[in-house]
């Protein structure tokens, strides 16, 4: 059921989270599907109506800083300071977990952690009380979602979509962990390399991690974001042996990069990295809605702009 962020919504929303069941909200990257982050019953809900493997860990969404440290067994100065100049944001730390907190949806003994800057979020994590384990509200491996209705679509069986409009970032947190000496990037994301280089310095890049091993971050895994037709990724979408692709084609392309006629449907984003990531999923979803079963990609530039979403591009189009 999808329902205005109102007080009334807000108040049902909480209702149902402190029966340990989920609600689906709104962050300024995408749509998470929360649940009392350390209730086994609520977190298993998350895992049953996503289909998502045990392995995979989930990012805590609390509603300040103060909130964060209480999770966490040791809070480097590094986290203040990354916390301090992008929380409220699209980053998400990966520090030790405290001793005394059960590992659900966690990895080993750390814990992946963000405050969103959704205001609708926000008022949830504020009213509820509660850290709220959020991944992103839609069946494992498939699109995320960027509007309510994605998550309807996707995820029916959630009781209650709290509609706070399109997601103004639409593609998923950066993951760094803190827990090192360097800090790691697990998952490139929203907010650019660039600027976390401004307060961290050095990083170290993710290395790959196999389906079903244990890790500390979500997103690492080989296939993810995906829709339902076959994506394929190439340098020149008009330039593209068709052959032996499922009818009908799709196109996806920027602004500037070939207009790929011939498909069933187009569609062209900026040729802007964040407007294009911001676009990125919604477009998916409209040519899987238009019944397209192969979509052409024209390859973003291999430029460090482009992370994210060549990382996201690249396990949709993953076997």
């Amino acid at each position: 059921m999808i329902v205005r962020p109102d007080a009334e919504g807000i108040r049902r929303a909480v209702e149902i989270l402190a029966a340990d069941s989920v609600v689906a909200f709104p962050t300024e990257t995408v749509y998470g599907l929360g649940a009392h982050a350390f209730s086994e019953r609520a977190v298993g809900e998350i895992y049953r109506l996503k289909n998502r493997p045990s392995w995979n860990p989930l990012i805590v969404h609390v509603a300040s800083v103060s909130a964060a440290r209480e999770l966490a067994e040791e809070w480097p100065g590094r986290a203040d300071e990354l916390a301090a100049r992008f929380w409220p944001g699209p980053l998400t730390l990966v520090v030790r977990r405290a001793r005394r907190l059960p590992g659900i949806g966690a990895a080993n003994d750390t814990v992946a952690v963000r405050v969103p800057a959704h205001e609708v979020a926000l008022r949830l994590l504020e009213a509820s009380g509660l850290p709220l384990a959020a991944p992103s509200a839609n069946r494992s491996e498939s699109i995320s979602p960027t509007t309510a209705e994605h998550v309807a679509r996707s995820l029916p069986d959630v009781p209650l979509v709290l509609d706070g409009g399109a997601c103004s970032w639409g593609i998923e947190s950066t993951v760094l962990d803190v827990t090192g000496d360097v800090p790691r990037l697990l998952r490139p994301g929203a907010l650019g390399l660039r600027e976390l280089r401004d307060i961290t310095g050095s990083l170290a890049l993710p290395e790959d991690v196999a389906d079903g091993a244990a890790r500390p971050s979500p997103g690492m895994s080989r296939r993810h974001y995906a829709p339902r037709a076959r994506v394929v990724l190439c340098k020149d979408v008009q330039d593209v042996d068709r052959s032996g692709l499922a009818e009908p084609v799709g196109v996806l392309t920027y602004e500037g990069g070939g207009s790929g006629e011939g498909g069933v449907g187009t569609e062209v984003l900026s040729a802007e990295p964040r407007e294009y990531a911001a676009d990125l999923y919604a477009a998916l979803h409209r040519l899987d809605d238009a019944g397209v079963a192969t979509i052409l990609v024209l390859e973003p530039p291999q430029t460090e702009d482009w992370l994210a979403v060549r990382d996201r591009l690249s396990r949709a189009a993953a076997k």
